[in-house]
Order: structure tokens, then sequence, then C-alpha cells
């Protein structure tokens, strides 16, 4: 072997152990966050949620820029799931203290036939009266409902309005700059859920 050739190749050696470096010192210093949810960072869906909320005003995700959102899909005569989601939701906010103003609470119905905007508002006040609900056409609903792989079905009741509504249960969660972070399964408890809120506002600083 060539002096050059041998040269060249510790040069190769020698780039290859300071990139190898780089990389060990990189992951040490930038550790990831552990979630009590599942971590869904990087998920490409879920992107927004483009509809009404109960006071009229039409909403998107970055309204809430510097908040860490929840986002809950149900309806109002939902017997246990969404109360019960709701009040853990509120629950957190209380646990947060001062930084609960950096929390947004957001309800998505999936009954807009029912949930008009004053059921809606009357329902939030049951929980706290900073948090928002939303609701859309069935067509707007639909759209969200794909983004957000909710799965949600009207189950006819004994009468046309006695029906109720199969849906998924869990919430996503947000950081302050609007990224989806985790997933929140239902039954987790509120304990839970602020431990992963907690955990993204101290990572947005």
């Amino acid at each position: 072997m060539t002096m050059l050739k041998r040269s060249a190749l510790k040069k190769i050696a020698v780039s290859a152990l300071s990139i190898s470096a780089a990389g060990i010192f990189s992951a040490c210093s930038e550790k990831k966050a552990e979630f009590r949810g599942v971590d869904i960072t990087g998920a490409d869906y879920a992107r927004d949620i483009p509809l009404t909320d109960h006071n009229g005003q039409a909403r998107h995700l970055k309204d809430f820029a510097g908040k860490v959102v929840v986002v809950f899909f149900g309806f109002t005569q939902c017997p246990d799931v969404c109360p019960t989601s709701m009040q853990e939701l509120a629950e957190v906010k209380k646990m947060l203290g001062k930084e609960g103003d950096r929390l947004q609470g957001i309800f998505v119905t999936v009954d807009p036939e029912r949930d008009t905007p004053e059921v809606l508002k009357a329902y939030m006040a049951n929980f706290d009266p900073s948090f928002l609900a939303l609701y859309g056409t069935p067509e707007q609903l639909a759209a969200v409902a794909k983004d957000f792989k909710i799965y949600y079905k009207k189950v006819d009741g004994k009468t046309p309005t006695s029906y109720t509504m199969d849906h998924s249960a869990g919430s996503y969660v947000y950081d302050p700059a609007g990224r989806l972070r985790v997933y929140n399964r239902y039954g987790s408890g509120a304990q839970a859920l602020a431990a992963d809120v907690k955990t993204l506002l101290a990572e947005a600083g």
C-alpha cells in the first residue's frame, strides 16, 4: 500500500471517528422527552381543527400558540366517557396552578345535530369556562375526523332524537409550538395527563 493511500485511509478513519463522537455527544445532550401517554411526535395527521367554537369564532390550532392544547372528540349527551374526560382535563388545569393558563382544552362534538352553540357553551361551563367546544357541518366534521383518524357513528334509539353516538375515546396533546406530541388513552387518569402537559410546558420554557 502506498503512503498516499495510507494517508487517505487514515483521514477517512479519523473523520468517521469524529462524526461518531459528535453523534454520541449530540444524543447525550438532546434527551428525548418521556411521556406517560403514547408518544406520537412527528405524526403527519391531526394537523388542524378548522371548525367554529361555541362563541361563533372560526378556529385553527395556530390560534393557541404558546399553549399546550388537548383535543377530545365527544358529544354532550354522552353518559360517561365524555364528562369523565373533560372533568379530568379540568383537574389537570387545577394541578398546574399558575401554569394552568397555558393549557387549552378543546372539545369537538361528533353530534352537531343536537349540540348547538348554546348547548356546547353550557356544557363547557360545567368543567372550565376557558375550555372551547367546536362544531361544524357534517361534511366539515367528517373531514376533521378523517384527519384525526377518529371513528364516530350514530346509533339509533327508540325515538328519532334519542339516538346515541359511538366514538373513539382518547385525547390528542399538542405542544406550545402546535406540534402533535402525545395520544392520551381514555382511562389514563388526570395524573398521567398532567405529567405530560408539564413535560411539554417545561420543554417549551
